[in-house]
């Protein structure tokens, strides 16, 4: 008996490669970025002078926020009802999170000269996302500097500690400093997508990066109500050192939030990053381009 003709079907695919696909992807995107950082961190080593200097700079910046705080502690050694201890934790953790910030997500401070540039115009063509090419763009060599007091600072703040450290305060501390990039983050993001309607936005994201710089490192029960009201609900500084060094140092009576709040801070800053990005795809589709 002669078997019937037909076309014959395909063979269905092996079981579980599409799972394996869509692994593969994000991990070919991180193997990208990663090959553009070592580029870039390669054309800036190529001027080996200005590329050591600019770590210098972001030492010696970094260096003069430690001097001025360990002045500050030995004029005031009670700051607020903070013992200095306490008060260190605040700035190293509040200097570790700004330095992973300059490092991963810090170009957006400069989106406005990167949409004077015309660069913005170029990256809608490629197909790579518009933020994650912003992030790529150049290497953040001042970062490193950051980095070097951050750790140093944050290593002896945690050895200054009173309380011993136990696996679970361990876990809130490196989620706290996770939770305060992402807070940064979010709101250099957020000041970064009025760049895209107004190119001089620069000014604005550097005074508000001022203001964090200036008060981020220190208690804000110390300023008045209204103003610690601001720093909390307006910018949310206080969710980067401030409420998290407050949880670990026993002092969540005198926060001026709830406990549980202020314990929630590293779900603040990831939701508050997610909204910031989710600002930015808005904002990127109303982009109309360079010369409006």
């Amino acid at each position: 008996m002669t078997p019937a003709t037909g076309p014959v079907p395909a063979a269905p695919p092996p079981s579980g490669s599409a799972p394996v696909g869509r692994l593969r992807r994000p991990a070919r995107a991180w193997y990208v970025a990663w090959r553009i950082t070592l580029l870039n961190l390669r054309a800036q080593l190529e001027y080996r002078a200005e590329f050591l200097l600019t770590i210098a700079f972001g030492i010696a910046w970094q260096s003069s926020v430690i001097v001025f705080a360990a002045v500050l502690l030995q004029r005031f050694p009670g700051m607020g009802g903070w013992s200095s201890e306490d008060v260190l934790l605040i700035v190293g953790m509040r200097m570790l999170s700004h330095a992973l910030y300059v490092l991963v997500f810090g170009r957006v401070h400069s989106l406005s000269f990167l949409v004077q540039e015309g660069l913005v115009d170029a990256w809608l063509l490629r197909p790579m996302p518009v933020y994650r090419q912003a992030q790529l763009s150049s290497f953040p060599t001042n970062g490193l500097g950051d980095l070097a007091v951050g750790v140093t600072m944050f290593a002896f703040a945690v050895q200054q500690a009173e309380e011993p450290w136990t696996a679970g305060r361990v876990a809130f501390l490196v989620a706290g400093v996770v939770g305060g990039m992402l807070v940064e983050s979010a709101v250099g993001t957020a000041m970064s997508c009025a760049a895209f309607r107004f190119p001089s936005t620069f000014y604005w994201s550097s005074w508000v990066e001022e203001l964090m710089a200036t008060f981020g490192g220190y208690p804000l029960s110390i300023l008045p109500r209204a103003v610690s009201g601001v720093f909390t609900f307006v910018l949310p500084l206080a969710f980067i050192a401030y409420f998290p060094a407050g949880v670990l140092t026993g002092h969540g009576s005198s926060l001026g939030v709830p406990v549980w709040l202020a314990a929630l801070s590293p779900l603040v800053g990831l939701a508050l990053f997610v909204g910031a990005r989710l600002l930015w795809n808005r904002s990127l589709r109303h982009y109309t381009g360079v010369n409006g």
